[in-house]
């Protein structure tokens, strides 16, 4: 099959591997019909996770058609058209239990940190990914959602990662009616925690970036009010002028570790990686909400730690909560406001490109190229125009 293999940072190529096969009498091969290129896949493609080994293949967003069932599964059969949550779980052990997906205990026993994920390092597993032809799925009675035939691959797609994260972003601020939301970061999550902060209630919506045309999108997609941080002398006050001088009462920090903005946290984090990624946004949002505010931390930081002022959050009285998704806990949720047409899923894809341009779309979406805002692969067949 061809597949996106990392040869190195910055550095992928669309090779030939061996057809995945079963391995467990629980999985499922698919055929994938479209795969995402993510804004975390960016930080493999920059070499900044651990363990990233040459020959992986990236893709943890993915729809696709079963095309081979393991002996034990009893939920899916050949032909079924399924989305994948990017975490891989058990659905029986004490995390997945209580909902915990991205906390599974069996996917990747071997690390305390993450579970299973497709696509991501042998940190997570050493799963391979979806940016190619045919993928393996294990615990495939747990995992794969089957998608109605009303809804499309692309908008079935966003339900494997971005919206569900978008929305636990803003489920964890516990918007009330009314209150003023600050979302920091206008890539595809950001855009979708937008989106979920409007759906939960908010009265306010306010949108933190540097690249205009992400500006530009998220005042036409979601409807935000926007702050480029580049053009105020200082986003913390600004913040707080925007509110009364109170601050907003809940921010989300969608960005995470390639965070612009801090000179010194780009050095200790990106350079000299001394912690573990650039968390200037974290600060941000501790400095910025109002006194007895909450803070909702959905931006991927590595281990071990991190400079932030946890002191101030402490005196502030601030929540702060954080996490990976549980996206299997949200999809039939989120699917419903897909099929009533109260979020425009698909409505965030700018570019859609064959797999075999898949390096393409990468040097693209990192660069901030041609107004791109989400990449969407299309292996066997040729992307739509």
């Amino acid at each position: 099959m061809k597949a996106v293999s990392y040869r190195g940072p910055a550095d992928l190529r669309v090779v030939r591997k061996d057809d995945p096969r079963i391995e467990h009498p629980n999985d499922v091969i698919l055929s994938v019909t479209a795969a995402g290129i993510c804004g975390s896949d960016l930080h493999l493609y920059r070499g900044l996770i651990p363990d990233t080994r040459v020959g992986h293949t990236f893709g943890h967003e993915f729809t696709g058609i079963v095309e081979e069932v393991g002996p034990s599964v009893r939920n899916l059969r050949r032909g079924d058209r399924v989305v994948v949550p990017f975490n891989i779980s058990c659905g029986s052990c004490y995390f997945c239990q209580r909902d915990l997906f991205s906390q599974c205990a069996n996917s990747n026993p071997n690390s305390e940190l993450a579970c299973g994920v497709f696509g991501y390092s042998h940190t997570t597993g050493g799963y391979d990914g979806a940016q190619a032809e045919y993928v393996r799925v294990p615990f495939a009675d747990v995992g794969p959602m089957k998608i109605p035939d009303d809804v499309s691959d692309d908008d079935a797609l966003m339900l494997a990662d971005i919206f569900p994260t978008g929305y636990q972003g803003a489920e964890m601020g516990e918007i009330k009616p009314g209150e003023t939301v600050v979302v920091f970061g206008c890539g595809p999550v950001g855009l979708f925690a937008q989106k979920s902060a409007w759906l939960l209630g908010a009265g306010r919506v306010i949108a933190v970036d540097h690249v205009d045309y992400r500006l530009d999108f998220a005042r036409e997609y979601t409807c935000a009010e926007t702050v480029n941080f580049r053009e105020v002398d200082d986003i913390v006050m600004c913040l707080k002028e925007m509110t009364g001088g109170i601050g907003p009462d809940v921010c989300i920090d969608a960005v995470g570790l390639e965070a612009d903005g801090s000179t010194m946290h780009t050095f200790l984090g990106m350079r000299t990686k001394l912690q573990g990624g650039a968390a200037t946004v974290i600060g941000w949002a501790i400095d910025a909400v109002r006194k007895g505010g909450n803070v909702s931390i959905i931006g991927v930081y590595g281990p071990p730690w991190n400079l932030i002022p946890i002191g101030t959050a402490m005196n502030k009285n601030l929540t702060l909560r954080m996490g990976q998704c549980n996206v299997k806990r949200y999809m039939p949720h989120l699917l419903e406001h897909i099929r009533e047409g109260r979020v425009d899923a698909q409505g965030i894809i700018s570019h859609r490109l064959p797999l075999d341009l898949a390096p393409e779309g990468y040097r693209m979406f990192a660069g901030k190229q041609d107004g791109c805002t989400k990449v969407v692969l299309y292996p066997g067949r040729m992307a739509e125009a």
